[in-house]
């Protein structure tokens, strides 16, 4: 990579960080896709771009139990997501391309622990904390919908 990659990458990098720090207010609600976990749709707003992915749920108060946010990435990749300003208990799924949990992670509201995929993966899912544990869908379970038609 150049150097002015390099500086460029991390200018965005720092510029992400930022709005992170400064977030006050939740970002709007994102488009939604409907995703089937056997019996159970999930309404999940999709998080696409590295803003949407950098403020995901922070400074929300509320999720019903059907809903979450799906974080659709451009590349399989190590993913690791931490709670900062967030302010909800959510429970986690990496997921693989084709739909199947990776692994899964329970997360505690406004902390800067690291949770990591077990794998290189391009979709995370989170929803309420305990959601995936209450309907015993654990890793190796394939979720069914759009994104993971391909």
């Amino acid at each position: 990579m150049t150097y002015v990659k390099r500086l460029l990458s991390a200018l965005v990098a720092t510029v992400l960080w930022s709005t992170a720090q400064a977030q006050q207010v939740p970002q709007p609600r994102l488009p939604t896709v409907t995703l089937q976990a056997g019996m159970h749709n999930i309404v999940a707003e999709v998080a696409r771009t590295p803003e949407q992915q950098q403020i995901g749920m922070m400074m929300r108060t509320q999720m019903a139990a059907h809903e979450g946010m799906l974080f659709v990435f451009d590349d399989v990749a190590p993913r690791c997501f931490w709670m900062r300003n967030t302010l909800l208990p959510l429970s986690i799924a990496f997921i693989d391309d084709d739909g199947t949990i990776a692994n899964l992670a329970d997360m505690k509201p406004r902390s800067e622990q690291s949770h990591c995929a077990s794998r290189p993966v391009r979709y995370a899912l989170e929803m309420n904390q305990g959601w995936f544990a209450k309907r015993a869908i654990g890793p190796g379970f394939k979720l069914r919908g759009p994104p993971f038609a391909k």
